[in-house]
């Protein structure tokens, strides 16, 4: 069976990068751009970065900022509808995972309408052509939606998120410019921060990876585990690291998927609306001591990567506890939680459960698990 690795045409890295979109809008011959962004960007001036980029070039734009931080099929919808009167031929997306998942959904759904109700984008939909063009600014340095093949939409009336894999929706275009990321608070660079780094370790482990993916995905934990901390501190080379590190692992777990922590989360998300990479922070330890039998010598070039010393030393379990220890003391160290007893309710733990099972990540988990597994799970936490 061949292994697929699917990347943006073109990425841009580095501070001052957002001055590469006019080459890119005037090389490629777009004319109109829709701008996705949401309202907190626009509030505090970060999405104006972009557009006074775009202004100063004389390139049209229409700005649509109807997005929420778990952007839902109502938001997609209407996005569509924007899209259609504003008369533009491609996208920038400016934000988290959030407008980048918009600005995903609305572009396939423009050139697949028969996808309009949104629902059916859920898992691996058959659409025929790719999404209009997307040209991806990240904001934060987690999701790494701006190199990914996937989004998660929520879906309010049923209380879950659902996500859409599908390699016609990766944007043409990643510009990934740590000056974008430097006004993110303290908390959300630690929430995200923690998100790439479950990125990372659950794409390091799960069932699909192979020798790229893992290349890419050890590389992602290094850098991570030596920059979050300055990022929270918001230093330059903090912010840059984790700009960075972010996108590598994006660039393997996008092409070999995740695992029970991204499941047990989008649960999360959709029921107490919780960040998802809070959310994330609070599951990957205890997740990972669930799945340690089922990760071969994974956990020790996982330790290494942390800057764990002596792992050749070590025994099996004592090197798979120094992973998870090391996991727990970045986490501690960003302000994380450390458990979820602030944010679920015992009677919840059947649904939760049972959504996180049904969720597109679980199959590439490590270990096989079940429902009762994923709820002892959410009680250990509690």
């Amino acid at each position: 069976m061949a292994s697929r690795i699917v990347l943006n045409e073109t990425s841009y890295h580095g501070a001052g990068a957002i001055q590469e979109i006019v080459t890119e809008v005037k090389n490629r011959g777009f004319s109109k751009a829709f701008v996705c962004s949401d309202p907190d960007l626009v509030k505090f001036g970060v999405s104006a970065k972009v557009t006074n980029v775009l202004q100063e070039a004389g390139l049209a734009y229409e700005l649509y900022s109807n997005i929420k931080p778990n952007p839902t099929i109502e938001n997609v919808q209407t996005g569509v509808a924007a899209f259609r009167a504003s008369g533009a031929d491609y996208i920038i997306a400016i934000g988290g995972g959030s407008s980048m998942d918009t600005a995903k959904a609305v572009g396939i759904i423009i050139a697949n309408p028969e996808f309009e109700d949104v629902r059916s984008l859920e898992g691996v939909a058959p659409t025929k052509n790719p999404c209009v063009p997307i040209i991806a600014v990240p904001t934060t340095a987690g999701t790494a939606a701006e190199v990914t093949i996937n989004y998660v939409i929520t879906d309010v009336e049923k209380k879950r998120k659902f996500v859409c894999v599908d390699v016609h929706d990766i944007p043409v275009v990643a510009i990934i410019d740590p000056e974008m990321m430097s006004t993110m608070p303290k908390g959300l660079t630690a929430a995200t921060g923690m998100d790439a780094l479950t990125h990372a370790i659950e794409g390091y482990t799960t069932k699909a990876a192979w020798e790229m993916t893992d290349m890419f995905h050890l590389k992602a934990i290094e850098i991570i585990s030596r920059s979050l901390r300055g990022a929270v501190a918001n230093t330059p080379e903090g912010r840059e690291g984790m700009a960075l590190g972010q996108y590598v692992a994006g660039m393997g777990f996008s092409n070999v998927g995740l695992g029970i922590v991204h499941s047990m989360a989008h649960s999360l998300g959709a029921v107490y609306d919780t960040p998802h990479g809070v959310a994330n922070a609070i599951l990957l330890p205890t997740v990972m001591e669930y799945n340690a039998e089922a990760t071969g010598d994974k956990y020790k070039y996982i330790a290494q990567a942390m800057g764990v010393e002596g792992t050749e030393q070590m025994s099996v379990e004592e090197y798979r506890k120094a992973a998870v220890d090391a996991v727990k003391k970045l986490s501690a160290d960003v302000g994380i939680p450390a458990d979820l007893k602030a944010i679920v309710k015992e009677e919840d733990i059947p649904f939760l459960a049972e959504s996180a099972y049904a969720d597109a990540c679980r199959p590439g988990n490590p270990k096989d698990t079940c429902v009762e597994d994923i709820m002892a799970l959410y009680r250990s936490l509690m």
